[in-house]
């Protein structure tokens, strides 16, 4: 049993010698294979392929930069045109108040002219009423006057006439007309 404990400890101490095959170790045989690996992808133009896929994929790329570019552009051209429109329409509608606003004085103005020639126009006919009232009352005074100071000299002429009188004014007034 020390016989066999001490070829342990002396197999433990010595380095085991790894396989190898034509002279190529594990490690050997690994890198042989990635060898081999990469040759087979070059033949078959794997890297070409690849770069062609990224290629593609790149070209892809761009062509939706290009595009939000383009999108961006566009949208920046809208902007501008509705801030442009939206300032129209502010200098419009600030135009459209001052027009309104100017009809409106020119419509008051208008409103009181008419007011005041219509007032001056009633005023002159409640003057022409007051006038032809006048007239008319001052006719009929007239009238009535006429009428009672006819009516007055026909009761002193009936009064303090007689026929013998009437018979002098009659000849007087045949007098006179010759």
């Amino acid at each position: 049993m020390v016989d066999a404990l001490m070829l342990l400890a002396v197999a433990a101490e010595a380095p085991e010698a790894e396989p190898t095959a034509f002279g190529l170790d594990a490690g050997g045989w690994v890198a042989a294979a990635m060898l081999v690996v990469f040759a087979i992808l070059l033949w078959q133009k794997v890297p070409a392929l690849v770069a062609g896929m990224l290629d593609k994929r790149i070209a892809e790329i761009k062509a939706q930069l290009d595009s939000a570019a383009k999108l961006r552009l566009e949208a920046e051209a809208l902007k501008a045109e509705y801030e442009a429109k939206a300032k129209a329409l502010v200098s419009d509608a600030e135009a459209m108040l001052a027009h309104a606003q100017n009809e409106a004085k020119l419509i008051v103005a208008k409103a009181e002219a008419e007011t005041k020639m219509t007032i001056k126009n009633r005023t002159q006919m409640a003057k022409d009423k007051i006038a032809a009232a006048e007239a008319a009352a001052i006719a009929e005074v007239r009238v009535k006057a006429a009428v009672a100071s006819a009516a007055a000299a026909r009761k002193l002429i009936a009064d303090r006439h007689g026929a013998a009188q009437d018979k002098a004014l009659v000849s007087d007034a045949i007098a006179r007309l010759n």
